[in-house]
């Protein structure tokens, strides 16, 4: 009896030992055809010669960017403006979201000149403000932390007029991992909430809801504690299968430990074998989102189809300021 290419597909993932229970579930959820995209999705192309330098000098330092492996929609505009979105501790990430297009696995060890490595490329873009976010790195007994440290010090050194936003992992809860990043003096600490509570362990089996505004809480605490002018932000993807009143509560969530500044944008399927898209969110939902939350008291709430971390995010964070 020929071989179900689907029994195939298990016994491949049973012999390379992945968790067969989650890829599963991850297949099961993308068996339905893809939505089609509306019209208000369309992507800014930008000007290729500027693509081209950051591609080069991000090659050349031996860096990788969120933009090309989470297959970020904004890429052509971002590197358009010589803007771009490091990614420390390699490109293979130990969790298994559904949604994102990063590789899973087992990563190699960290690049003790890649701290160095980023600050250079933030100095040769003349960066007036610089996004650094990495894999998660549960691997490790600190998630990585003190490398992130390293980073925001040799850009410091490099560019001291840049302003440096980090988007940084759970640490798995540790508190002295996160100390170790606020010690750096970030201007930006941004972690991700990515969905409501009720979709977390569809959305993000290895990571807990509680957790993240945990994480949020203790990072504005230390800034109040401190007098420091940094800002906390946070961001979610709509068209997982939230409905807008989630959305809201999760918005009062947020506000309840300090955020500064939230962001909304559009899920989009970034292959074949992640989450599918449940529906397409209209511009005019988006706008309604971002009314609410400036009104509940975020400094400021980006919102759109296309909005995603980093996207304007040295925009955002100059209006939050004036706030």
């Amino acid at each position: 009896m020929p071989i179900h290419p689907r029994d195939a597909r298990i016994s491949l993932l049973t012999d390379r030992g992945i968790n067969l229970s989650r890829e599963l579930r991850v297949i099961s959820n993308t068996v339905k055809p893809r939505l089609p995209k509306p019209e208000w999705l369309r992507i800014r192309l930008g000007d290729p010669a500027n693509q081209n330098q950051v591609l080069k000098l991000i090659e050349g330092l031996n860096l990788h960017t969120v933009c090309q492996e989470a297959r970020c929609p904004n890429i052509f505009e971002c590197w358009s403006d010589r803007t771009a979105t490091f990614m420390l501790g390699g490109d293979i990430c130990t969790r298994h979201c559904g949604f994102c297009a990063v590789g899973k696995g087992e990563p190699g060890s960290l690049d003790p000149d890649e701290p160095r490595n980023v600050a250079e490329a933030v100095r040769q873009l003349n960066l007036a403000h610089t996004v650094i976010t990495s894999v998660n790195r549960d691997d490790l007994p600190d998630g990585g932390a003190a490398h992130w440290a390293e980073t925001v010090r040799q850009v410091r050194a490099r560019s001291p007029d840049c302003k440096v936003e980090v988007l940084i992992p759970d640490f798995n809860g540790d508190e002295d991992a996160l100390n170790t990043v606020l010690d750096a003096q970030p201007d930006v600490l941004n972690h991700n909430t990515e969905t409501i509570a009720r979709l977390y362990r569809r959305v993000r089996p290895d990571a807990d809801y509680q957790q993240t505004l945990t994480l949020l809480q203790r990072a504005a605490e230390r800034r109040d504690r401190e007098g420091r002018g940094m800002k906390t932000k946070s961001g979610i993807m709509a068209g997982l299968g939230e409905d807008f009143e989630e959305v809201v509560d999760l918005m009062r969530d947020l506000r309840r430990v300090s955020c500064d500044i939230m962001t909304i944008g559009q899920y989009l399927q970034p292959y074949e074998k992640r989450l599918p898209v449940e529906r397409y969110v209209t511009p005019e939902e988006f706008a309604e989102w971002k009314r609410i939350g400036e009104a509940m008291g975020f400094k400021h709430v980006e919102s759109s189809p296309l909005t995603r971390s980093s996207y304007h995010a040295r925009q955002q964070t100059e209006l939050g300021e004036r706030r």
